[in-house]
């Protein structure tokens, strides 16, 4: 029977919620004046405001893409899966609890005898697999079968959830490496815009110089031409370079941002990382590289189904455990205080016998994919190391050029400089400043593209060693 409150109890049922509900309008005082600013004190600013550029680094620019890109989602969603059929694989070796309830009726035979219960003229149901005209079920069964295959089946999914561990990593590292490529895309791209804004002044004040030395008779008019011809494959130029910057920022914010029109700002160091040794980096990949963790789980997974279907060859004990009433009254006692509340245990074995081969041809099945797993991982083990030299030999030629890219770029500046200079001496042509200008572009850009073949190459590198 439920419990019944009486007007006279709901003072000492109600006398600690005041207690309760303030301590609630407190809490909740407490984080509106946390989200509030304080008197005095400076709110930090609003990055996601519009009109202030976002500030991005390439830390921030990877954690980001994370969050957004789809691939990485599915795989993350994917090893999350894996991890939580591990668990189920786990609770499939324990025992299994359920409470059964059914009440059952069968049309009477219209002859009368005694079924399993003390009764004085109990009715015969006409159907002979039910016990009586009624029988009640209440019941709490427990089941548990022990058997090889339910540890196989637990192997096999801690090796696929390791196997989906690798593949995320995989996913995540990959991710970095696009992502850095692109940021250092992105930035080269925002220096060639400065480097082709530059150039096209440059073109224009040359433009200039030409047609004051033409008008003082100290020049030729083939000198303003070549001089305006310039300047307006400069203009061209930086048409080109200002919409190679747009696309390499659009491409990026699409990883970043919910809108890729965002405004934001890179921010990466000026001088080039340096780069590990090589025993360090060979140390490294033997450790952390995913596609190797990859290849091997999957090795695990297919000794896992090896396992299983050898399982089948073996016997299954079952248990049954089952307490609660199976009677013609719904009660725990019947007629003459019989009762009806009891419990039945049972073991059964099955022993398989013949099954026309197929258990043997599953087993052969298994063994043949782990023998192809086998093979992949010997590949997967061979090109890592001729990926590990390739990358590094790439990321240690890209270090080099850094810095001849870098004096390249200053004696190209100066030559400019200097050729200018002589222009304006009378001791140099037109022609040679065009040609100078060019040079100048082309080594500004070279080390432009300098720098992301080198960071390109070292987050290949690092895709491999686990470091980034």
């Amino acid at each position: 029977m439920r419990n019944i409150i009486w007007p006279e109890q709901w003072h000492s049922r109600l006398e600690p919620l005041p207690g309760a509900i303030i301590f609630l309008f407190l809490l909740a005082a407490s984080l509106a004046s946390a989200k509030g600013q304080a008197p005095g004190a400076v709110a930090p600013p609003d990055l996601s405001a519009p009109g202030q550029p976002v500030i991005i680094t390439l830390e921030e620019a990877i954690r980001r893409a994370e969050a957004n890109e789809p691939s990485y989602a599915t795989s993350s969603a994917e090893s999350k899966v894996s991890t939580l059929d591990r668990s189920i694989a786990r609770a499939g070796l324990l025992p299994n609890v359920a409470y059964f309830n059914q009440g059952l009726y069968t049309e009477p035979n219209g002859a009368h005898g005694q079924v399993g219960q003390v009764s004085s003229t109990p009715d015969l149901p006409k159907f002979i697999a039910n016990n009586g005209v009624r029988e009640y079920f209440s019941q709490a069964v427990v089941n548990e079968t022990l058997g090889l295959r339910g540890w196989s089946g637990v192997r096999r999914a801690d090796a696929t959830a390791a196997k989906a561990a690798a593949e995320l990593e995989v996913s995540r590292r990959g991710l970095a490496a696009a992502v850095t490529g692109m940021f250092y895309g992105s930035l080269a791209a925002d220096h060639k815009l400065t480097v082709a804004e530059r150039a096209h002044q440059e073109a224009a004040d040359f433009t200039a110089l030409t047609g004051k030395r033409e008008q003082a008779r100290e020049a030729a008019h083939a000198d303003v031409v070549k001089a305006q011809l310039a300047e307006q494959q400069r203009e061209r130029d930086l048409e080109d370079a200002r919409l190679a910057a747009e696309k390499a920022r659009l491409q990026l914010g699409v990883l970043l941002f919910p809108d890729p029109r965002t405004s934001y700002t890179l921010q990466a160091p000026d001088a080039a990382p340096p780069l590990a040794s090589r025993e360090d980096v060979e140390q490294a990949a033997a450790r952390n590289n995913p596609e190797l963790k990859s290849a091997l789980a999957a090795l695990g997974v297919s000794n896992a189904d090896v396992q299983a279907a050898r399982a089948a060859y073996l016997p299954d004990l079952g248990l049954n455990v089952t307490y609660g009433i199976d009677a013609p009254q719904f009660d725990v006692n019947g007629p003459d205080k019989v009762r009806n509340l009891g419990y039945s245990a049972s073991v059964t074995l099955n022993i398989p016998v013949w099954d026309w081969l197929s258990t043997q041809h599953k087993v052969k099945q298994s063994e043949i994919r782990r023998e192809a797993t086998q093979v992949a991982l010997s590949s997967t083990q061979r090109r890592l190391i001729a990926r590990l030299d390739e990358a590094y030999s790439e990321a240690e030629v890209a270090r080099d050029q850094l810095a001849s890219l870098d004096a390249s770029a200053a004696t190209a500046a100066e030559s400019l400089r200097l050729t200018k200079l002589r222009y304006s001496g009378g001791e140099a042509t037109a022609l040679e400043v065009v040609d100078a200008q060019n040079a100048y572009v082309s080594a500004e850009n070279a080390r432009e593209d300098g720098r992301v073949r080198y960071e390109t190459a070292r987050a290949d590198l690092q895709t491999m060693t686990g470091t980034i």
